[in-house]
């Protein structure tokens, strides 16, 4: 079988070349936040943990981040310890749970990140000037291909709509929220949500287990 990344067979293969463009914009991605990263004196998983750290409606555990990332637990810690080694973050009781351990910016932490968070602004700005139809077809695809890959288990944890136990087909919109109980349109999908529960799992006494 020839390879994705043939070029003869991926001129004329229109899967290929989708894989091949997803593959060019990661790597386009990345080179924007290790530059930023290298900006702030960080490395690229210390500077998206430090942005994430201050966002809003996230968990601020390691193991959460970790899964967020889809790294191991030790490399997330070794990236916390080093952002804690330059007073940028520090530990707190959990909020929900004073025995668990939260991560919190500092004041010289906040600084770096609000200047840093908007890292790949250049990529959304560009976004911005698409067609509304292209991008809402460019983004089902995304998507679409991100929930197989977590099916197949190469993406350990995607928190979106489309591999949430919570989607419905809608009457007036074509999606449903069933947790919620709000319609949803195209555009309305998460890609990274909260209350998200995978598809085939349930919460039992604040666990998710197998049906």
């Amino acid at each position: 079988m020839v390879g994705t990344f043939d070029l003869e067979e991926q001129h004329w293969d229109l899967d290929a070349k989708l894989v091949a463009a997803a593959e060019r914009l990661g790597q386009a991605l990345r080179v924007m936040l290790r530059r930023e990263a290298q900006r702030h004196g960080l490395s690229p998983i210390q500077l998206q943990v430090l942005v994430q750290v201050g966002q809003r409606a996230y968990p601020k555990r390691v193991g959460a981040l970790a899964a967020r990332f889809d790294v191991s637990a030790p490399t997330l810690s070794d990236a916390v310890a080093a952002l804690e080694a330059k007073g940028l973050v520090r530990r707190r009781p959990g909020t929900d749970d004073r025995r668990a351990v939260e991560l919190e910016l500092t004041e010289d932490g906040r600084e770096v990140a609000e200047s840093a968070e908007g890292w790949a602004e250049l990529a959304r700005g560009l976004a911005a000037a698409l067609p509304r139809e292209s991008k809402l077809e460019a983004f089902e695809t995304l998507t679409a291909l991100i929930a197989g890959l977590q099916a197949e288990g190469v993406v350990t944890v995607a928190r979106m709509c489309r591999t949430c136990r919570f989607l419905r087909e809608g009457t007036d919109t074509p999606y449903h929220c069933a947790l919620l109980d709000l319609p949803l349109r195209r555009d309305d999908l998460r890609v990274d949500c909260p209350e998200h529960e995978p598809r085939g799992e349930r919460a039992v006494g604040g666990r998710r287990t197998s049906p």
